[in-house]
């Protein structure tokens, strides 16, 4: 490490962009920058992205937060978005694309793997739930739909392997993302053999197993160039962006609940141990040997809102998120009886399952656009709710919860959070999320930083939002019934997948 090097670039690989930000040991930011890329849907069901692209981007972000630092940068650490996957030839070149989590295409897969004698157990062994987001999923749907394909694959990887195997020329893999492929035994911390048999892949074809502070000793010529760095600059390895947000929120202590509202959402907490309860409701995600995340993510956040002023309020103004919000504001708590599942693309936690569609239940010719617009917000705090019960029906006891993402701007929506989880939440300020955990594990993996625990210090709360008492009491009525009509939709859902086919959307607009 250079003489005067104190700044970490923390660089978070997400959906739909890359974020690089260099923080100090006392968790002050020192310039960033960002680079969006688009996800691309060419068929149904289909998520997919150019690694080349988020390669492009890496490499930018890193060249200009690092260029006006010459000689401070101590270091990368990365953080990336969970359950990709990319088949590479024997020469690391690229066959597929990076198939995100957002991709469907091995429902059927997933779904006969769920339902199979050893389904549930699978899940707990690895910590991922069997679902068409994991890895497992989507190497059996290669091999089932593509075999021809998957037999010129040398090593099947996921985004940030990709990116570091380019950077630094060494492929490998760090037990946080490993523990979100469902292919990795949590217990054991290495590849299980019945998931590997299940998947159709050899050890051989993954990368090496690494903890998520493990140091690469340097960029390759080619890396160092683009970025501007020293070739000797190290790079941690880090780790999957949902445990890395909670320690970026200082949630990293038992009891303290991370919960984010992005284009979907997420609630997490730190246990010290692995495991994951006997229902199957939870995920669970190492971050380091004695923190493991445990939680559900949920497809549908503030992506709900957009699909609510496109489609109930096309004629908002300038500043159509605002005036939603606004509208929302109008209509009371519960929404005059209406509960809308906000599962427009489709559900994880706590069902996981792709079979889910949105419905509003309760429509009466009473109800306005006021009513439907706050009943699709309420929908996706109701479903956080239920992940907060399964994180609780695991034995996890939650005292205090966290909230970071997009809806946080929003007064209304952060007090709807609070009243539907019923209890206090806390609003961090000047946080750069899964970015800022990047660079506290690269500065601790560095021996700049004492320990992970040390990152609760320097997370300055911000605001605390109460429950209020009155519409706390309206959503506890509710969230029985909301949590009931999953399972009483379910042959609808069934139905209606069946027919798919054969009722085109046609072009409404």
């Amino acid at each position: 490490m250079a003489s005067g090097a104190d700044l970490v670039i923390g660089v978070d690989i997400g959906t739909t962009s890359t974020k690089a930000v260099a923080f100090d040991t006392g968790g002050a930011p020192h310039g960033s920058h960002g680079v969006e890329y688009p996800l691309h849907e060419p068929h149904p069901g289909h998520a997919e992205q150019d690694p080349e692209e988020i390669l492009a981007a890496v490499l930018e972000c890193v060249r200009t937060v690092a260029e006006p630092l010459a000689g401070r940068v101590a270091g990368l650490s990365f953080s990336s978005a969970m359950h990709s996957l990319i088949g590479l030839d024997p020469d690391g070149v690229p066959l597929t694309p990076s198939i995100t989590w957002a991709d469907s295409r091995a429902v059927a897969q997933a779904e006969r793997i769920r339902a199979s004698a050893g389904g549930l157990a699978l899940h707990r062994r690895t910590g991922t739930p069997v679902h068409p987001m994991a890895p497992l999923a989507k190497l059996v749907w290669f091999h089932e739909q593509e075999p021809k394909l998957a037999e010129r694959v040398g090593h099947w990887v996921q985004i940030k392997d990709y990116v570091l195997s380019r950077l630094c020329e060494a492929l490998v893999v760090d037990r946080s993302l490993a523990s979100g492929s469902g292919l990795m035994n949590i217990g054991t911390l290495a590849w299980d053999d019945e998931a590997l048999a299940l998947a159709g892949v050899h050890a051989e074809q993954l990368p090496e197993l690494v903890p998520t502070t493990h140091v690469l000793p340097g960029l390759g010529a080619e890396a160092a160039q683009a970025t501007g760095l020293p070739a000797s600059t190290p790079v941690v390895v880090g780790a999957g962006d949902g445990p890395l947000a909670n320690l970026g929120l200082g949630a990293v202590r038992p009891g303290v609940a991370a919960c984010s509202i992005g284009t979907s959402g997420a609630i997490r907490v730190m246990v010290e141990r692995a495991g994951v309860d006997p229902l199957g409701g939870v995920f669970c995600y190492a971050l380091t040997d004695d923190r493991w995340t445990v939680g559900g993510a949920i497809n549908n956040g503030g992506n709900v809102l957009g699909w609510t002023g496109e489609c109930l309020a096309p004629d908002l103004g300038e500043h159509p998120e605002e005036e939603l919000l606004a509208l929302a504001a109008t209509a009371p708590p519960g929404s005059g009886g209406l509960i809308m599942l906000p599962y427009l693309l489709s559900e994880r936690a706590p069902h996981w399952s792709a079979l889910p569609r949105g419905a509003y239940v309760g429509l009466t010719s009473e109800h306005r656009r006021p009513h439907l617009v706050r009943a699709a917000l309420e929908g996706v705090c109701q479903q956080l709710a239920l992940v907060l019960g399964s994180i609780r029906a695991a034995g996890i006891d939650i005292r205090a919860v966290r909230a970071t993402g997009g809806f946080a701007r929003s007064p209304l929506w952060r007090q709807m959070l609070a009243d539907s989880l019923g209890m206090p939440v806390e609003f961090p300020a000047g946080h750069e999320g899964s970015s800022f955990g990047a660079a506290l594990l690269g500065l601790q993996a560095l021996g700049m930083l004492e320990s992970i625990d040390a990152a609760a210090e320097l997370v300055q709360i911000q605001d605390v939002v109460q429950p209020d008492p009155a519409a706390r009491a309206v959503y506890a009525a509710l969230q029985p019934t909301f949590a009931e009509l999953y399972q009483a939709l379910v042959p609808a859902f069934t139905t209606l997948r069946r027919l798919a086919p054969s009722l085109p959307l046609g072009d409404p607009r």
